[in-house]
């Protein structure tokens, strides 16, 4: 049976982010993730999460600016990367959280790609130090077109290229059905092929990244073609509710 986890950014929006967690455990689940922490206080945070009992598998770097998503791939924001890093890494200790990922940010318009490689790869290497030190995973998280134009990592064996290039034994790919089914397609096939890198799996349905059921995804299979391939890691629930989120949680209710 998969262990489902609810991302608290898009998940239960109708009440404020400290009232989620109580939430979503009395919505059935025992572990969320939720994508920037950093405007808590960690400790209260903390305290949400105890009292409701859930543990949380995943959280963000700071993605940076509004005009940024994501730092690491960013030629000259070395330092601002480095900052974001270790404000994660000071939450992830504090909630008990085991990995962080790592969005690789933006290429400018007709940019040299081979300059966010190269500084993509040299912020990784430093970010795996880090993590493995705090005994940390390090995720990366290839991102459709769609919806993230001129976004650095889009395919998922793009991503496995650059986990080798670093080579760092820490660094998993966080292997997102919605946007890889926009991008590749083949989902199961990919899933199996790479089950040894992927480190976090997250799901919406498509087209409108709304629940299972809404779209053109079966996930009922891939939920069942996971556990077969013996994927053991969290599968988190990272989609805009089309309702309220209890009413659509029917892929939970019937997994």
């Amino acid at each position: 049976m998969p262990h489902f986890a609810a991302n608290l950014t898009f998940l239960f929006n109708e009440v404020d982010f400290l009232e989620r967690f109580a939430a979503a455990k009395k919505a059935g689940f025992d572990a969320v993730e939720f994508h920037y922490p950093y405007a808590w206080d960690k400790r209260v945070v903390r305290a949400a999460l105890d009292e409701a009992h859930l543990q949380v598998v995943l959280i963000n770097i700071p993605a940076g600016g509004k005009d940024d998503f994501g730092l690491a791939c960013l030629p000259g924001r070395e330092a601002d990367f480095l900052a974001a890093l270790l404000l994660a890494l000071d939450y992830a200790v504090a909630l008990g959280v085991p990995r962080i990922n790592c969005l690789a940010g933006l290429v400018a318009e007709r940019a040299d790609a081979s300059a966010y490689r190269t500084t993509f790869i040299a912020n990784l290497k430093v970010a795996s130090r880090e993590c493995r030190k705090a005994g940390l995973e390090l995720m990366i998280e290839p991102l459709n077109t769609r919806d993230v134009p001129r976004f650095f990592l889009t395919h998922s064996r793009q991503a496995i290229d650059i986990i080798r290039a670093t080579g760092a034994e820490n660094i998993k790919l966080q292997y997102d059905l919605y946007h890889m089914h926009i991008m590749e397609g083949a989902l199961a096939r990919t899933l199996e092929e790479l089950l040894p890198a992927i480190g976090h799996v997250q799901f919406a349905d498509s087209p409108g990244r709304h629940e299972p059921g809404t779209g053109e995804i079966d996930f009922a299979f891939l939920f069942r073609h996971l556990d077969r391939i013996g994927y053991r890691g969290w599968i988190s629930a990272e989609y805009h509710p089309s309702g309220k989120t209890a009413d659509s949680l029917g892929w939970l209710r019937n997994g």
